[in-house]
């Protein structure tokens, strides 16, 4: 990783959040992910687990966390397993975890070579009464491989049939989405570095560039800034490809007339920023995208009044399709026919807002979070109205990262120009 070390108390923290909401005589185990292959002998960047850094902080495979708050030996109520380092591992593949640096990154002080983890947890199960196990239980998760937990939850369940389990999930995706001040720093962090990403794009678009010259732009500045690089993959789309809504290819010239929409974020310290921004390609707005850029920029101001604690995300985004229907009544786009004779559950505004307005965001683009329960101070969402005119070729959206504060929110990406005046005097500087 290319970030600068944060704070052990950052981990502390967490793992008494998650104590807080364990039972009595509880253990909780969390696995890193896997490093996946390619072909031959490669391998893909390894991404860790975000419920294993969000406790620990360590950012490397094959490690095991292990917490226990009623253990009857004080050194078994945190425990961190790593993989044993050594001169050769050293030499072809760098530095890894010591005892000590794992210590320093955690804050737990019991930490053990992985091939220790077999014996000492025939001890911790002794004592268990119930067992807390990971999965992925993301809402829109898609998963084709077997990792890491899969594994390990069907060989604990093999090796000790008779105990009670029970899901790490529905913990994680509650204290995972109200971030402390330490994750509101590395989230500050994150925006920072995309602001500046974006603000080196706007001014190196012109007519004739390529859709992929100007991801290249991103990717130096987040490089440059200590990022690891997008938080997701980059949609960099100029014309009709703006209507395509998961646009990837980014291999097309961007054309004088056009607009150019922008989703890229960067990563820091595991932790994603996700924006979207609609740019003229010759700096100046036509009187139709205007029209439709200035809808939607409508939309997302009233959106940022509505998202407060105590709102409960689908009634805000009802709210927000009712929002939206006006606008599209407004440019003629529906008609009140339309809107009449709709479905409900597919309403007429969905023909050109066909996606969600805000999701959790956090050590995931898409993060995890409890949709039964209220929005609360020190929540992160992202909010992203949006209207695609396929037969126009014109798609624009508009994204901010807004963090949820007790009298109203905190835009994390303001800096990054969205009004249509703003955006033309930095283009034609």
């Amino acid at each position: 990783m290319k970030y600068l070390p944060l704070p052990s108390e950052m981990f502390v923290e967490n793992r008494k959040r998650l104590v807080e909401n364990l039972p009595s005589g509880a253990l909780a185990i969390f696995n890193s992910n896997d490093i996946l292959p390619t072909n031959g002998d490669g391998t893909m960047p390894f991404k860790q687990n975000s419920d294993i850094f969000h406790q620990c902080g360590v950012d490397q495979e094959e490690s095991i966390l292990v917490i226990f708050p009623d253990a009857h030996r004080e050194s078994h109520r945190e425990i961190l397993f790593v993989t044993e380092t050594n001169e050769h591992i050293a030499r072809w593949e760098g530095e890894k975890l010591t005892k000590q640096s794992a210590y320093e990154v955690s804050g737990i002080k019991n930490v053990q070579w992985l091939d220790q983890f077999p014996n000492l947890l025939k001890s911790l199960m002794s004592e268990a009464s119930v067992v807390y196990l990971n999965a992925n239980e993301h809402l829109r998760r898609g998963v084709a491989t077997e990792t890491r937990d899969d594994r390990f939850v069907k060989k604990l369940k093999s090796d000790y049939p008779l105990h009670t389990y029970a899901r790490l999930a529905p913990i994680m995706h509650k204290i995972r989405s109200v971030k402390t001040h330490w994750e509101m720093e590395v989230m500050r962090k994150a925006a920072e570095i995309t602001i500046k990403g974006y603000k080196r794009v706007l001014k190196t678009i012109r007519p004739g560039i390529m859709e992929y010259e100007l991801e290249a732009e991103f990717m130096h500045t987040f490089l440059s800034n200590r990022s690891d690089g997008f938080a997701y993959t980059p949609i960099i789309a100029s014309g009709g490809n703006a209507c395509v809504l998961h646009y990837i290819e980014n291999n097309q010239e961007c054309k004088d007339g056009d607009l150019i929409l922008f989703d890229v974020g960067a990563v820091y310290a595991n932790h994603c920023c996700d924006v979207t921004r609609c740019f003229p390609v010759n700096g100046r707005f036509t009187e139709r995208q205007k029209e439709v850029y200035s809808a939607v920029l409508r939309v997302m101001k009233k959106c940022f009044t509505l998202l407060k604690p105590g709102v409960y995300l689908d009634d805000y985004h009802k709210q927000v399709g009712e929002i939206m229907t006006e606008e599209l009544l407004t440019l003629g786009l529906i008609t009140q026919e339309d809107v009449n004779n709709q479905n409900p559950d597919w309403p007429a505004y969905k023909k050109y807002f066909m996606h969600g307005t805000s999701h959790f965001i956090g050590l995931d683009t898409h993060d995890v979070g409890l949709w039964t329960e209220p929005i609360k101070e020190g929540m992160v969402f992202t909010v992203e109205p949006g209207i695609y005119i396929p037969e126009e070729g014109l798609g624009i959206r508009i994204e901010d990262d807004i963090l949820i504060t007790s009298n109203g929110h905190e835009n994390l990406t303001a800096a990054i120009p969205k009004e249509i005046e703003e955006i033309e005097a930095f283009m034609n500087q």
